[in-house]
């Protein structure tokens, strides 16, 4: 809601800019403060901001997220180990979908247990991630056991530095981009019959290490965000079922 009353804002001021009077009543100009934008001449000239009137107060709700057995139709929707490699990555370490299509063999670590995610800007298939520094996370011995699986029944002896790559469509052996890793998703939605896309499994990561006790702290290093605050704000809101079950485990509703 609150992006339709932004256009319709932007458009009256628009008018009010070119001296339409019924534009001028939706805008309101005030002084300015510490914090706002300075312009060339900040400090010398006093300057007056546009403000914006009306905005709705917006209701903070936890992303949607998986249940586990959705979590299971999809990866049993999975006809290929390289796709049940890719669902189950983002599902176990919450990763972007850029992240993982990144992924070199080099960034996996099967005696530590590990592997890092690295933000690189020359990637063939033009993935993305979004964090700045390489961050090192540990993994499952089940995931690093379906990878082995892939590697000797698909991928074989291919030449690629890359952990997803095109097998069956396209030129095999170059890096997966971002339309295949969609057309896949696509597919697994129609034969699990769940309506995912693939950030939804980083939200039922980040969901779970936070419903599961793991410091907030910790979940943002883990989920590779710049800042604290960024987890905070998008997962820290807890709803009345993460409420209900707080006061069960320490014993405060059972004993009433």
């Amino acid at each position: 809601m609150n992006r339709a009353l932004n256009s319709v804002y932007m458009f009256y001021e628009f008018l009010a800019r070119r001296g339409v009077g019924m534009g001028a009543q939706l805008t309101h100009r005030r002084a300015t403060s510490i914090g706002d934008h300075g312009g060339f001449l900040a400090g010398i000239a006093e300057r007056q901001v546009t403000g914006r009137p009306t905005r709705l107060k917006q209701v903070k709700r936890r992303p949607g997220t998986l249940s586990d057995t959705e979590v299971q139709q999809i990866l049993d929707a999975c006809e290929r180990l390289r796709d049940r490699l890719l669902m189950a990555l983002m599902f176990e370490t919450g990763c972007r979908i850029g992240q993982a299509l990144g992924l070199r063999h080099e960034d996996i670590n099967t005696d530590r247990r590990t592997l890092t995610l690295r933000p690189r800007d020359n990637n063939a298939n033009r993935a993305r991630g979004k964090s700045r520094d390489p961050k090192e996370i540990p993994v499952r011995q089940t995931l690093l056991d379906l990878y082995t699986d892939y590697l000797f029944a698909e991928y074989h002896e291919l030449d690629c530095d890359y952990v997803f790559v095109n097998l069956w469509n396209g030129t095999v052996g170059a890096p997966m981009k971002y339309w295949a890793a969609m057309s896949l998703v696509k597919r697994l939605r129609r034969r699990a019959g769940v309506d995912f896309h693939p950030h939804l499994f980083r939200h039922t990561h980040a969901t779970a290490l936070l419903r599961a006790g793991v410091r907030l702290e910790v979940a943002s290093e883990l989920l590779t965000h710049g800042s604290v605050h960024t987890t905070a704000d998008t997962y820290g809101h807890l709803d009345a079922d993460d409420l209900a079950e707080e006061l069960d485990r320490v014993g405060f509703r059972g004993t009433r």
